[in-house]
C-alpha cells in the first residue's frame, strides 16, 4: 500500500509542495542514518533498482528535503568539553545592532546553532569550548565585546540523554 504525504515548506518567498511516498521516507530514513551509503546499497534496502533510486534522491535533494549530507564528529574526541545553551538578550532591535550579532554568530565557529525566540530572550545559542577559560574567552571577547548583547545567560550541559540528528519521518 503507498502512503502518500503532502509536504509543504517555505524558503524565502519560495513554497514547494511535494508529495512524499513510502520510498521517499525510507530513503530519507536510511540516508539520515548513513549519509555514505552507496546508491545500490540504499536501493536495495528501500525496495528499488539504482537508477529511480538515484533519480529519486536528486528529487529529494532538489526539493530541498535533502539539505546536505555531513560527517558528524565527536567534540570530546576533538577536545571540545564544555557545551553549553546561552540565552541572549540585545540591547535594541535596531538593524545596525542586528547585523553586529549576525556577524559575531556568522563568524564564531563555537556557535553551533543560533534560534530566534519568543519569550524572555532574543536568541538561544549551543555554544562548544575546549574548557571554562576558553569559555569565558569567547564570552567576554566574542559575544559580549561591543556587538550590542545587553545578557547572556548560560546553562551548562552535565550530561547529554539524547544527542541525534535524526529528524521524524511519520
Amino acid at each position: 500500500m503507498r502512503v502518500l504525504r503532502n509536504i509543504s515548506a517555505i524558503f524565502g518567498d519560495i513554497e514547494i509542495k511535494y508529495t512524499m511516498d513510502s520510498y521517499d521516507r525510507k530513503i530519507l530514513a536510511a540516508l539520515q542514518r548513513d549519509a555514505r551509503v552507496s546508491n545500490q546499497r540504499l536501493a536495495e534496502s528501500v525496495g528499488l533498482s539504482a537508477s529511480p533510486c538515484l533519480r529519486r534522491v536528486q528529487k529529494l535533494e532538489k526539493k530541498r528535503l535533502i539539505r546536505d549530507r555531513v560527517t558528524l564528529l565527536d567534540r570530546k574526541a576533538l577536545g571540545l568539553h564544555i557545551l553549553a545553551f546561552v540565552h541572549v538578550s540585545l540591547e535594541d532591535h535596531l538593524p545596525q545592532t542586528l547585523q553586529k550579532f549576525d556577524g559575531v554568530v556568522s563568524d564564531c565557529d563555537q556557535i553551533l546553532e543560533c534560534h530566534a525566540l519568543s519569550g524572555q530572550y532574543d536568541y538561544l545559542l549551543k555554544v562548544v569550548a575546549r574548557d571554562m577559560a576558553d569559555f569565558e574567552q569567547f564570552l567576554t571577547h566574542e559575544l559580549l565585546a561591543g556587538r550590542g548583547v545587553a545578557s547572556a545567560n548560560t546553562s551548562f550541559v552535565i550530561n547529554e540523554r539524547k544527542d541525534s540528528t535524526v529528524l521524524p519521518l511519520d
